[in-house]
């Protein structure tokens, strides 16, 4: 595969018959595609918790800003315990990877001080572990019908509530997953 052809800023759209409970009608956001595999996070999955609870644990003290509510999400299976955030510039933080001219991932403290003093990036999600494939592994996944994949919009990425995503995702791509089957078809 050639670089013109990975998927880095794109949507991972599961195809309903994807029945891996840690995928199941999820959208995950790559962030990385590349020759070695792929890394992306899964925006559709809340997980229960809020910012404050996190922010708790880190013993980050916040204003009684409404952002110490948002949502934090599962975002993929792998390295569960630590902490992504995907968001749109307007500061610098330790750890930041630019993955597009609007949109970074950072893994560092110091952003989640900068949300809860209300000093972060316009827009963020937060979200617990990531999604990651090996060396072709995801080619193999969408050449066997698991996956779509497609441009990843910000007001999805960001905007929507979470239930909403993975059919505005397919949307996005012209697709009503309503009307797909679980099956692929050989010839």
């Amino acid at each position: 595969m050639n670089s013109s052809e990975f998927l880095t800023n794109q949507f991972l759209i599961a195809m309903p018959g994807l029945e891996d409970d840690n995928f199941h009608h999820t959208v995950t956001y790559l962030c990385q595609h590349g020759d070695e595999g792929a890394m992306g996070i899964v925006i559709n999955r809340p997980s229960g918790l809020r910012l404050n609870d996190i922010l708790d644990q880190l013993d980050i003290s916040s204003s009684e800003l409404p952002c110490a509510e948002q949502p934090i999400y599962i975002g993929g299976p792998v390295q569960t315990d630590r902490g992504f955030v995907l968001h749109t510039h307007g500061g610098q933080w330790d750890s930041t990877l630019q993955i597009t001219p609007d949109i970074s991932i950072t893994t560092s403290r110091d952003i989640l001080e900068a949300i809860a003093h209300g000093k972060g990036p316009a827009k963020s999600l937060i979200a617990l572990g990531y999604a990651g494939w090996g060396e072709g592994q995801l080619e193999q996944e969408i050449s066997a019908n698991a996956w779509l994949n497609g441009p990843a919009p910000e007001d999805v990425l960001f905007d929507l509530p979470a239930e909403a995503r993975w059919e505005a995702a397919a949307k996005a791509l012209g697709i009503d997953l309503n009307l797909l089957s679980g099956e692929a078809g050989h010839a």
